[in-house]
């Protein structure tokens, strides 16, 4: 029987609370029966990430291994140069799913407006349904209608929380508890990342 599977990549740089959260709205809103989180290797779009792909993998397999429907995929952190969310999603297909299984591509809607601009979006609509999830100061209105009339919006709670601000923190010496899971709080402590 075809699965319904999510993927969602990112830097996860570190994984936070509010991407549980998501990662929960989306399992359940989309009836999903697995997500399988995709730390990224070399994101061609943007700068790259600040810890090393191995940290952020260990991160992310820490905070999904009590989660019988979350995995993590090591696809991204392995290949080496660019990588592109269409190859992903062909390789996720090949290496992890059957063929009747129906993906759906979790994106936040600051990548959805721009989602043209992606390498192969057309290839990415063809191999998976794309998932948007509400991000502070973007709306679908923001998000050209010919893409948006292709994508399924989430309503999703506005987590003002980033990577960005975590990582902050730790370089300014203030406590993250309860911004990340317990073992990313661990891992960063005892690898001294973001300092």
């Amino acid at each position: 029987m075809a699965q319904k599977i999510g993927i969602w990549g990112g830097s996860f740089d570190p994984v936070h609370i509010g991407h549980l959260i998501l990662a929960q709205e989306a399992l359940t809103a989309c009836n999903l029966d697995r997500l399988i989180w995709v730390p990224s290797g070399d994101p061609p779009h943007r700068a790259g990430p600040v810890a090393s792909g191995e940290d952020r993998l260990h991160m992310v397999s820490c905070v999904v291994q009590n989660h019988d429907a979350f995995s993590v995929s090591d696809l991204e952190v392995r290949r080496s140069g660019s990588s592109y969310t269409s190859v992903t999603l062909k390789d996720i297909r090949a290496e992890a799913c059957d063929e009747a299984d129906l993906l759906y591509l979790l994106i936040g809607a600051d990548n959805a407006v721009d989602f043209n601009q992606w390498f192969e979006p057309d290839r990415v609509m063809d191999l998976a349904q794309v998932v948007v999830f509400d991000r502070p100061g973007v709306s679908r209105g923001d998000v050209p209608p010919e893409l948006a009339d292709r994508m399924i919006f989430l309503d999703t709670p506005q987590i003002e929380i980033s990577s960005t601000t975590v990582r902050e923190r730790v370089r300014q010496d203030v406590s993250i508890k309860y911004w990340v899971p317990e073992p990313v709080l661990n891992h960063i402590d005892a690898r001294g990342l973001y300092r």
